[in-house]
């Protein structure tokens, strides 16, 4: 995303041979409109990567050399090629990968046979050899030395590390999930990474990634079951040992594990949930025919593991909740229901002057930041805590307060005292009493491109391992770290959606790995974005009349409040292409706003 002033519609094509790039989605600029990275699959072929174009000219050769160095194939074999062998032999291709944006090749000086070139471009991510996507930001600048090798202009002289224009980061590599389990092994946690790598090598490679554990960020924090001296003991076939490369078609998977002594019934379902989370969600198709050490990993699923025995370890959100959509009007919690628009019993279905609320997933618990009704220096806002459709107390005031954030057991409700304290209140289900928590935020502001106060929104992921935040219009996702004495801390702030225009005002978790946010101004207001910055994505605007407010959203549905009323995101019909928002019947008003159970 540039800082340019925001994302505009159309896509700028790339013919590396001219050296224009086409706008990828890799951390995208706002200039262009974003489309998925990674949907196309690179098979190689036996022939292997094409020569340089005899007769080329430097100036050409340069873009050519940058649009093969996006194959990684034989430790990118292909972009060798361009290169004299001794330069070729010399070159380090593992030092690193940047993903760049509209490369500009300036010819700096030239001869008969010798001629230098400074490479320019603004960053947008590096990928790490593990597949670790990680948007970044900044200028590369990198120098190019060519001379004439037996009548061919060779690369004689480059920098350590691949460069690649983000559209050939989308035209070869694709973005796939592992899945590790919360402490607690409750829920699923995704690690997303980036691949190149053929179909029928796919399998092997998320199992052999699975097994060597989450990416350094949430390493602490999450459970590994396919850990050491967990490990797969044979080749990994299709499910009957049919013919064919696994991965590819029907057939199903067969793995086989060893050194599963130590783990019980509960650890090797977990095991599977990993594997069969991980593979299914690449579109590897089962059965899962998972083995220990030749025998059934579990007997009662000795014919194949499939989705659904493992679909309680997900993430996804509260589908059967009851409650359903609320809303607050008027600074009243109002309930939508098919007969109408009605107020729920107890304190916050009576009270006037709620500015937010948050539900929990079972509906059990509403926290809501109520006004005080007193004018500065005294606190202008309370933190209110209560069961739904009963009373509510108060727990602590401040200044300003963020809308909180339950987490998915309603164990706490997260939320910002004074744009910089974050807070939980903490609730003992079995005496109703509350207590409010400090969370650590000092490794937040560690760093160069750490946030900066003011922290306007926290929002917890459905997982607990990860927060979404907005400092500064900003917007992040770090780790929360429980301590060892019990209390939290974020860690690990990640920027994602670098380089927007205009300040981020809302946002909400989609699922494990996506969330939608909601910014300033009037182009495109609305957009989601991946957790690891690789991927940012317009929202449709049409029927919206910005400024949008709130945003609140699960992988079924998603609300926002413009200017006016309260807006659903309705699903395309299938044979049209389009999708827009609809007003909420009942819903309408500047001051009212959608509340979703979290």
């Amino acid at each position: 995303m540039s800082n340019a002033g925001g994302v505009r519609k159309g896509v700028g094509l790339l013919a590396l041979v001219c050296l224009l790039v086409l706008t990828g989605c890799a951390s995208l600029p706002e200039s262009s409109a974003p489309q998925a990275l990674g949907t196309i699959e690179r098979e190689p072929t036996s022939a292997g990567p094409p020569p340089p174009e005899p007769g080329r000219d430097p100036d050409l050769l340069v873009g050519d050399f940058l649009g093969a160095s996006a194959d990684p194939t034989n430790r990118h074999a292909a972009a060798r090629q361009y290169m004299r062998d001794d330069t070729a032999g010399e070159w380090n291709d593992e030092a690193s990968i940047t993903i760049v944006d509209r490369p500009d090749t300036l010819r700096e000086s030239r001869t008969g046979d010798r001629a230098t070139y400074v490479v320019r471009a603004r960053k947008v991510g590096e990928l790490g050899r593990d597949g670790v996507y990680r948007a970044t930001d900044g200028m590369l600048e990198n120098k190019i030395e060519m001379s004439k090798v037996d009548g061919e202009w060779r690369i004689t002289d480059l920098p350590d590390g691949v460069v690649m224009a983000s559209a050939s980061f989308a035209s070869t590599y694709q973005r796939y999930v592992l899945y590790y389990f919360d402490s607690t092994a409750q829920l699923l946690v995704p690690d997303p990474r980036w691949l190149s790598v053929p179909r029928g090598q796919l399998t092997e490679r998320l199992v052999g990634l699975l097994s060597g554990g989450p990416q350094s960020a949430i390493a602490g924090v999450v459970r590994n079951l396919l850990a050491p001296p967990t490990a797969v003991r044979s080749p990994i076939i299709k499910a009957e040992n049919d013919p064919g490369e696994v991965g590819v078609g029907i057939g199903g998977v067969r793995i086989d594990f060893g050194g599963l002594g130590t783990l019980d019934q509960r650890g090797r379902e977990l095991l599977a949930a990993q594997v069969v989370t991980t593979l299914s969600r690449a579109d590897i198709l089962g059965p899962y025919v998972l083995l220990a050490d030749g025998k059934p990993l579990d007997e009662r699923f000795a014919s194949g593991w499939s989705v659904a025995d493992v679909d309680q370890f997900s993430a996804a959100a509260p589908a059967g909740n009851k409650i359903g959509l609320h809303a607050l009007r008027n600074g009243t919690l109002v309930q939508v229901t098919p007969d109408g628009i009605v107020a729920p019993s107890g304190a916050f279905g009576e009270a006037t002057n709620l500015q937010s609320v948050g539900i929990s997933s079972d509906g059990q618990f509403v926290a809501a930041v109520a006004d005080t009704g007193r004018p500065a220096p005294e606190p202008g806002r309370t933190l209110l805590i209560g069961n739904y459709g009963a009373g509510a107390f108060g727990v602590v005031e401040a200044a300003s307060i963020a809308r909180p954030s339950w987490t998915m057991d309603g164990g706490a409700a997260w939320t910002v005292l004074d744009e910089q304290r974050v807070v939980r209140a903490v609730t003992d289900r079995a005496t109703g009493n509350v207590s409010l928590q400090d969370v650590d935020t000092s490794a937040l502001f560690e760093g160069a491109g750490a946030p900066r106060l003011p922290i306007t929104e926290v929002v917890v992921s459905r997982t607990g391992v990860r927060a979404a935040l907005i400092a500064d219009g900003k917007v992040y996702v770090a780790v929360i770290e429980r301590r060892p004495d019990g209390k939290y801390a974020l860690t690990s702030a990640l920027p994602v959606a670098i380089g927007l225009s205009t300040p981020a005002v809302s946002l909400s978790w989609i699922t494990g790995d996506t969330l939608m946010v909601a910014r300033e101004g009037n182009v495109d207001p609305v957009f989601t974005v991946s957790i690891d910055g690789s991927q940012f994505t317009p929202v449709t605007s049409q029927n919206l009349t910005p400024p949008v407010r709130v945003v609140t959203a699960t992988q079924s549905t998603q609300y926002v409040a413009d200017s006016r009323a309260v807006l659903q995101l309705q699903t395309a019909d299938p044979t049209r292409t389009d999708r827009f928002w609809r007003e909420v019947p009942g819903l309408t008003g500047e001051g009212v706003v959608p509340v979703l159970p979290t």
